[in-house]
C-alpha cells in the first residue's frame, strides 16, 4: 500500500486552519498543522512533508523566516504561500525567497485544491528531468543538484527554478508563453482565471542567477508579445 502524501498547514488563524486541515483530509491526505511560527518551524525542519502550505502573518516567526529557513535545509521543499490579496510585496518575497507559488486569501478552495496539486505533481516529475544545460560557456548548470556556475560566480537553485530553465531549454528553439509556462511548468489546467506574477518573479531571479549582466539579458530573453526565450549559445 503506498503513503497517503503529507501536508503541512502552518496558519494562526484557528476556523481557517482547521478548515483547510478537513478539506485536505477529505481528499486524502494526511496532514499536521500548526498555529504557531516557532512551531510550524521545528515541524518543518524536523518532519517529512510533500508539500507545506504557510501562512505569511504568523505569532513568533512570520512565514517570510520560516520560508528562508526551509530554503537553507531544503532547496527541494515544495512551499505554497498564503498571503494577503492586497500585499503585492508580499508575493514577491515570498517567491524570491523560494516559495513555489503563493495563494491570495480570501481564496478559493476549489482552487487552492488544484494548485497544490499542481505543485505535488511537478515535485514527483522533477526525478524524470535529470541533466546538465550549458549556456555557452559561461553558463554550465547541474539539473541533478539543483546548482551551476555563471562565469566564476557558484549559485544554487529551488526545484521550481531549475524545472523552469528545462522547460524553456527543451524549448529553445521558440518564445514560450507565460500561459505555457503555467500549464506545463507549475501544472495548471489552461481553463484556470488565474491572476499570478509567478513566471514574471522566477524569470527575474533566475536572471540574477545566469546572467552576467541581468539588467541586459543574454541567454533568458524576453520576446514582446510571446514570452521568454532561453537562448543557447
Amino acid at each position: 500500500m503506498s503513503r497517503k502524501i503529507r501536508l503541512l498547514v502552518v496558519e494562526d488563524e484557528t476556523a481557517i486552519r482547521d478548515g483547510l486541515v478537513d478539506l485536505f483530509v477529505f481528499h486524502g491526505y494526511e496532514v499536521e498543522s500548526s498555529g504557531d511560527g516557532k512551531e510550524g518551524l521545528q515541524h518543518a525542519l524536523t518532519g517529512q512533508y510533500d508539500l507545506v502550505l504557510l501562512d505569511v502573518m504568523l505569532p513568533g516567526i512570520n512565514g517570510f523566516d520560516i520560508c528562508a529557513r526551509i530554503r537553507e535545509r531544503d532547496r527541494e521543499q515544495p512551499i505554497i504561500m498564503l498571503t494577503a490579496k492586497s500585499g503585492d510585496e508580499d508575493v514577491i518575497q515570498g517567491l524570491s525567497l523560494g516559495a513555489d507559488d503563493y495563494v491570495a486569501k480570501p481564496f478559493s478552495v476549489a482552487q487552492l485544491v488544484l494548485r497544490v496539486q499542481a505543485v505535488l505533481r511537478r515535485s514527483r516529475l522533477l526525478a524524470e528531468q535529470a541533466g546538465r544545460i550549458e549556456l555557452g560557456d559561461e553558463v554550465v548548470l547541474d539539473c541533478d543538484n539543483l546548482s551551476g556556475r555563471c562565469g566564476v560566480r557558484e549559485e544554487n537553485f529551488t526545484r521550481r527554478e531549475m524545472e523552469l530553465l528545462q522547460y524553456l531549454h527543451s524549448h529553445a528553439s521558440r518564445a514560450v508563453s507565460r500561459d505555457e509556462l503555467l500549464n506545463r511548468v507549475w501544472g495548471y489546467a489552461r481553463d484556470l482565471d488565474l491572476e499570478t506574477r509567478t513566471v514574471d518573479i522566477h524569470v527575474a531571479k533566475l536572471r540574477r542567477k545566469i546572467e552576467p549582466d541581468p539588467a541586459n539579458p543574454r541567454y533568458l530573453v524576453t520576446v514582446r508579445g510571446a514570452g521568454y526565450r532561453l537562448q543557447v549559445e
